[in-house]
């Protein structure tokens, strides 16, 4: 048998950064995010030997253990290895050699949640091996506490949910890892308006998350008030974008994307460099009327809304940079598990 799983990436529309500590825990985040149809995928194959056999194919890396009940923590495929140890240690799997193998669509460090998408996959395919009763919020705390506390892995809570419940959520976090996510009824002709005027563009450069929100975090933490007030901002910024998905005012969303352009830079330096600067100003010359850096920033992926047909002429524009865009559809679900 095989037990196989995938999840979702998403794109944050609007709030990013606001689901990180401790600024969640103080005053209250809020997120909107959508999933999309790139994928973290894992698999799970037991093989007649008493080994572990991991394998990140996208990254073509590969590890082998003698089975043990804890793998090591050493910087080599740590988010396969520290899924395994805390599933180990909670549910103690059957003595069994077996291989786990797994695969994402974008690149490490892209800002489309990679790593934690790629977390709740391989908790799913592990749920699916076990028949482990886990709803959805309880898979999506798992993965939260696996990165941010087991592997102490700096970052927020969106992505975690987002591949979990898929589909466009306005996402609500406060203190005590409290997390309400709030599936919105979107009209499918404004899902697929928005589809189309939404460039998804890769700039070739990847960033370490990890340091610009530990940068943002500490801003909160010493109470600078640029930051915090830029977060403010960012949050209120989710409420206008729901409302202008809600209500079909397709023609503010570039504006309430520039908003938050505007303010994101803001919460911690590194968010934003000189390339990101000149493509942003380079899109918004050729026809879109704003864009967000996604995930932390810094590098990854830069997404543009393009209304009318300006979309075109946004993507020739951006051609000199370099980078690419990436085609995709909005999908409505998440984690998906099944057994061959």
């Amino acid at each position: 048998m095989i037990y196989r799983s995938k999840a979702p990436l998403r794109i944050g529309l609007a709030g990013g950064g606001t689901d990180v500590s401790p600024y969640s825990e103080l005053y209250g985040g809020a997120i909107l995010n959508a999933t999309v149809s790139l994928f973290a995928s894992a698999n799970i194959e037991p093989i007649p030997e008493n080994a572990i056999i991991l394998e990140a194919i996208d990254r073509k890396e590969e590890q082998r253990f003698e089975w043990s009940k804890q793998l090591p923590i050493d910087g080599k495929l740590d988010l396969l290895k520290g899924v395994y140890n805390r599933i180990q240690k909670e549910y103690s799997l059957p003595l069994g050699g077996f291989r786990l193998s797994t695969f994402v669509d974008a690149p490490a460090g892209s800002g489309l949640g990679t790593s934690s998408t790629l977390v709740v996959a391989i908790i799913g395919a592990f749920t699916e091996m076990l028949k482990l009763p886990l709803g959805e919020y309880d898979i999506a705390h798992l993965a939260y506490e696996i990165e941010r506390q087991d592997l102490k892995m700096a970052g927020g809570k969106q992505d975690q949910y987002a591949a979990t419940f898929g589909g466009v959520n306005f996402m609500e976090f406060y203190g005590d890892n409290k997390v309400i996510v709030n599936p919105l009824r979107i009209k499918q002709k404004y899902l697929f308006e928005l589809e189309n005027n939404l460039l998804l563009y890769y700039t070739a450069t990847s960033r370490e998350s990890a340091k610009i929100i530990e940068k943002q975090s500490r801003n909160v933490t010493e109470k600078k008030e640029k930051s915090i007030e830029a977060m403010h901002q960012l949050k209120h910024q989710a409420q206008l974008m729901k409302e202008a998905l809600l209500k079909g005012r397709l023609n503010e969303i570039g504006e309430v994307l520039d908003f938050g352009f505007q303010q994101k830079r803001q919460m911690a330096e590194g968010i934003s460099n000189t390339l990101m600067e000149e493509i942003y100003e380079t899109a918004k010359k050729s026809g879109a009327t704003g864009g967000k850096i996604s995930g932390a920033g810094g590098g990854g992926f830069m997404i543009f809304y393009c209304p009318g047909n300006s979309k075109h002429k946004v993507m020739e524009a951006l051609n000199n940079f370099g980078g690419h865009c990436k085609q995709y559809q909005f999908v409505d679900h998440g984690l998906m598990t099944w057994t061959i």
